[in-house]
């Protein structure tokens, strides 16, 4: 009979063993929030290039472009721009640059480069 006793006192060391034995779980940090629609449009400012003649130009990145690789290509584009494509009616450009295209229209501020993947990168002459 001792050893029926026995065997409920068994049963709770084994049941309550398990309670407060595992530390609880870590709680991950919530995610980062996507960018919204309106940060997407405003894209990353990546700081500055010297443009055609000496312009000075803030560089911007829209969607998966990278900020180092932006301001090469728009620095290369610059660098390849002849006077000639520079002072064209229908506006510098296209100009092959790598994977990216680059060009603006006449008298335009703004330079535009993009790739088939749709990553772009602009250069807003100030």
């Amino acid at each position: 009979m001792k050893s029926l006793a026995v065997l409920p006192a068994a049963l709770a060391v084994v049941l309550l063993s398990g309670c407060g034995a595992d530390p609880a779980p870590a709680t991950a940090p919530p995610p980062s929030p996507a960018p919204t629609a309106d940060q997407v449009l405003a894209g990353t400012p990546c700081g500055e290039v010297t443009g055609f003649q000496g312009a000075k130009n803030k560089v911007v990145v829209r969607g998966k472009a990278e900020c180092a690789e932006a301001t090469q290509v728009l620095t290369d584009y610059f660098a390849k721009l002849t006077p000639a494509e520079a002072a064209s009616p229908q506006g510098p450009g296209p100009v092959v640059v790598g994977a990216w295209t680059c060009g603006s229209g006449p008298n335009d501020p703004v330079t535009s480069c993009s790739t088939e993947d749709e990553r772009q990168i602009e250069a807003t002459r100030y």
